[in-house]
């Protein structure tokens, strides 16, 4: 099985007594794309002591739910933007792995040319609009979005990641009354990691059940175990469902875990190892593979090939990095304006 399968859409679950069923190939993709953010975020964090990779690094681990079961809830044509902790989401869409390796070591052969780094990872041909650097900027843009969607009439929508922290932002809750207001095809998602930055959501909001902050908009929200990849994928799916029939937005609060710091520099006093362990016991990749073996859908060594040609991908994609080219110093002043011959000032 290749290891950057793409999402399959599955909007037609079955239901059977009361919960919902999915298919041999939707947990194949589940395990098979958060293995491949797991092990590629580990990697990064391992380069990156090595200092092959600069800058900031924000890693994905413990959160890999959050991108898959989305992924195979939505379909192609749909958009994605999400903050600056962006490498799990083009994974789980199908961009190439060594592309956004390649970016992350600021080679030309990555997503954005190497312009962008770990912050701000682009795939334009897998509907993911960017990872974005201000805190809590892509949420009117992810209903900007949206609303080019519905004009455009494509019965698309925009899925909006956000962490915790964005929505103490006065951009959140503009883009969320304008976007009920306008009735937009956007899905925003808080990924409530527990956290904005080394911060608790308990010492910077008064209100812990972030969901409900939609209720002064009248928008749909609910929270989500996300932490279980079956139950992000349900709610997703019923947030698209609306969008599609033109009922506007929905608010989703994912309640979900990073284990690693909140960037590559954090040294994590804010929490303790035990908290760590004990979200650890929920890991969603683990929690994939025993429902997949449970339900005798692959076998032991069948997940133990997939896991190395995994880890295969991820050194290919370590050598492609390694082997590219940096940038020429004169792609600096190219990708600034749509037009190619703008008259700015190169002195």
């Amino acid at each position: 099985m290749a290891t950057t399968t793409k999402a399959k859409s599955e909007p037609a679950a079955a239901k059977k007594g009361g919960k919902t069923e999915f298919s041999k190939e939707t947990y194949m993709y589940w395990y098979e794309s958060m293995q491949l953010m797991r092990k590629f975020e580990e990697k990064a964090g391992q380069l990156y002591g090595m200092q092959k990779i600069k800058g900031f690094c924000h890693l994905y681990i413990g959160q890999e739910a959050c991108a898959s079961g989305a992924a195979s809830a939505l379909r192609k044509g749909d958009k994605w933007i999400t903050a600056y902790r962006d490498h799990g989401h083009p994974l789980a869409l199908g961009t190439a792995p060594k592309a956004i390796m390649a970016e992350l070591y600021g080679k030309e052969t990555g997503t954005t040319k190497g312009k962008g780094g770990s912050m701000h990872i682009f795939d334009k041909s897998v509907g993911f609009i960017g990872g974005h650097g201000i805190v809590g900027a892509q949420v009117p843009m992810g209903a900007g979005i949206a609303f080019a969607e519905k004009y455009n009439k494509t019965g698309n929508l925009c899925i909006t990641y956000m962490g915790d922290g964005a929505v103490r932002q006065g951009a959140f809750h503009e883009a969320l009354n304008l976007a009920m207001l306008w009735k937009l095809p956007v899905i925003f998602v808080i990924e409530n990691n527990g956290y904005a930055m080394g911060t608790s959501v308990e010492r910077t909001s008064n209100v812990h059940e972030l969901y409900t902050l939609a209720e002064a908009y009248d928008m749909p929200a609910e929270p989500v175990n996300a932490m279980d990849v079956e139950a992000v994928h349900v709610a997703v799916a019923n947030a698209a469902e609306r969008a599609r029939a033109g009922e506007g937005p929905t608010l989703l609060e994912f309640r979900t875990y990073r284990y690693k710091g909140h960037s590559m520099s954090d040294p994590q006093k804010y929490r303790s190892k035990e908290e760590v362990e004990q979200y650890k016991q929920r890991d969603p990749v683990e929690a994939v593979r025993n429902t997949i073996l449970e339900k005798k859908l692959a076998t032991e060594k069948e997940l133990e090939d997939i896991d190395n040609k995994i880890v295969q991908t991820v050194e290919e994609s370590v050598k492609f990095a390694e082997e590219s080219n940096f940038p020429d110093p004169s792609e600096a002043l190219t990708d600034v304006y749509v037009q190619q011959d703008y008259p700015f000032v190169m002195d």
